[in-house]
């Protein structure tokens, strides 16, 4: 049996390896390390070993043909589950496989189609407020707010059947304030135990505990009075595990909404934001996603049943997950030795799929930087190999929300660009930070005219 080689890789630091770097601009180093050393490049975090696998056959190994040996013991679950529980984010095995047969029905086709009136009403009704506050004043607003704001909105009225604008601020605050303790806390050298009652610890659990009075508090509402509110909700609550005729108790009720309600949310704010960012950026595709607009809706509010006819904005949206996934990394710890390119992947290392990285591989997206709607147009997108392009995971795993995601994407661009021109204003910081998500760093601030 020919000798195993080690994947090349950076050296980094003699000590901490590559992980002041990855501090410092992940995004450069995991891309840079691609583009140096290949397919398969071999990182060193203090004395943690991962491994960047970048080819779609790479990617078809880790989450489909081998996902069994790749599990999400790692540092980065072990601080998303503090805020997340055990829901289909976290949770694996036996446990994670019941979680998803009970979930799946709620995401049927039907499903998500009865929610495509809540999705486009609430995009109108904003578009109404910033035709009111914002549309032709010159002042910027800041686009990731307000997008953060809306998707929250249908969340909750989508998930809970609660409006909860009024919260929306403390809401959203508390959501983004988790997001970053977490984020930071699987990058540290050292994190301090939850136990100890340091000011960010006792901070985390504050915000913890907005969320947690929300969710529960709609959870112990219905179970007191139960009723078919047509939510993802009652679905969940309803639904019995085919095999074993259970339901979900309350904790794992709290775990899967928690799970949506803040992942529904965070991506698909993110992608909304970095879309009218790129249209603004390249006005001759903001003017066909526009002309499309026109043709298929006359001005009219957009319906879940022309969502097959919005082609070009969809393609838009498409593009821009390409270039911003939202889910912008992807971690598993390796449970069992693994061979690839010719190289070993020990057992108890971490291997990372990068959508971010993958998206921008010379060999499937010519001008792989370059903005180009057109590669998701006339049967393009059919023809690249399957796992060149995962904005929503693949496998068994797939986000089990990316019909939903999907959908609300297309019918709130189709809304608001319709509507209105969104301008990035000059000389606006646009840089993204990869943290749990994929945001731009400094929010995203334009100008709203009306189109």
């Amino acid at each position: 049996m020919p000798t195993l080689k080690k994947a090349p890789g950076p050296v980094g630091h003699p000590l901490l390896g590559s992980l002041p770097a990855a501090r410092k601009d992940a995004l450069k180093l995991f891309l840079d390390a691609a583009n140096e050393y290949g397919d398969l490049v071999r990182f060193r975090f203090g004395p943690r070993i991962a491994h960047l696998a970048r080819s779609p056959e790479a990617v078809r190994l880790v989450v489909q043909e081998r996902h069994e040996q790749y599990g999400k013991q790692t540092r980065g679950f072990e601080k998303i589950r503090l805020v997340l529980g055990d829901g289909l984010l976290t949770s694996e095995g036996s446990f994670w496989r019941r979680q998803r047969r009970i979930a799946q029905p709620a995401f049927h086709h039907k499903r998500i189609a009865a929610f495509g009136e809540t999705m486009a009403r609430c995009a109108d009704e904003l578009a109404d407020e910033w035709a009111d506050t914002a549309a032709d004043t010159g002042k910027p607003i800041d686009v990731l707010t307000e997008m953060m704001r809306l998707t929250l909105r249908i969340v909750s009225i989508t998930l809970l059947s609660e409006d909860t604008s009024a919260r929306a601020d403390e809401v959203g605050q508390a959501i983004g304030d988790l997001l970053h303790s977490a984020n930071e806390r699987m990058t540290r050298v050292f994190d301090p135990p939850m136990q100890l009652p340091t000011a960010e610890n006792r901070r985390f659990r504050r915000n913890l505990s907005t969320l947690d009075d929300v969710i529960l508090g709609v959870i112990a509402e219905r179970r007191k009075s139960p009723r078919e509110a047509g939510d993802l909700l009652s679905l969940f609550m309803d639904i019995r595990d085919e095999e074993t005729g259970e339901r979900m108790d309350d904790q794992q009720l709290r775990d899967e909404v928690m799970t949506v309600y803040i992942a529904g949310h965070e991506t698909t704010a993110n992608a909304l934001t970095w879309t009218l960012m790129l249209l603004s950026r390249h006005p001759a595709e903001g003017r066909l996603v526009r002309e499309e607009l026109a043709t298929v809706l006359g001005g009219r509010v957009p319906t879940f049943a022309d969502l097959p006819k919005l082609v070009r904005t969809r393609a838009a949206i498409d593009e821009s997950m390409r270039l911003y996934p939202p889910a912008w990394m992807i971690g598993r710890s390796v449970d069992r030795e693994d061979v690839m390119d010719g190289c070993r992947i020990p057992k108890g290392t971490l291997m990372f799929i990068s959508p971010y990285v993958s998206h921008r591989n010379p060999a499937y997206f010519p001008n792989p930087e370059g903005f180009d709607p057109a590669r998701f147009l006339d049967g393009r997108a059919e023809k690249l190999p399957r796992f060149a392009y995962f904005p929503f995971g693949g496998g068994p795993r797939i986000c089990i929300g990316n019909s939903f995601a999907t959908a609300e994407l297309v019918l709130v661009l189709a809304t608001l660009w319709q509507r209105f021109q969104l301008d990035v204003l000059a000389g606006h910081d646009c840089t993204p930070e990869p943290s749990i998500t994929l945001r731009p760093r400094h929010g995203m601030k334009m100008l709203v005219r009306s189109a």
